[in-house]
């Protein structure tokens, strides 16, 4: 059984970290209380995980190669939860918002 490399669970551990603390992309989501909007309901919050992992990019090493961008994209959906005026730019195309099965 192969498990996910080092720097791939670092990156997820990272991520859960700044988005259960309130400082996920400060730029883009400064004064958005956001927490309360992706948490309050599993599927919010799994739609955040799954952006961020469908865009994450891993190199045949196992090496995260694009950590902010996958962080800045999910930042562009909860921004977008909680501000409806807010232009999600590129949008998003369906890979990355695609919900994997088990």
């Amino acid at each position: 059984m192969a498990h996910l490399p080092a720097d791939v669970r670092a990156s997820l551990r990272l991520f859960a970290f700044y988005l259960a603390n309130g400082t996920l992309d400060l730029d883009l989501l400064d004064g958005f209380d956001y927490r309360s909007t992706v948490f309050h309901s599993g599927s919010s919050l799994e739609q955040v995980f799954a952006i961020y992992t469908n865009v994450l990019e891993v190199d045949p090493d196992g090496n995260v190669l694009n950590e902010g961008d996958a962080q800045y994209r999910a930042a562009q959906w909860i921004r977008r939860c909680c501000d409806p005026t807010y232009r999600i730019e590129p949008p998003f195309q369906a890979w990355e918002t695609e919900l994997h099965g088990p």
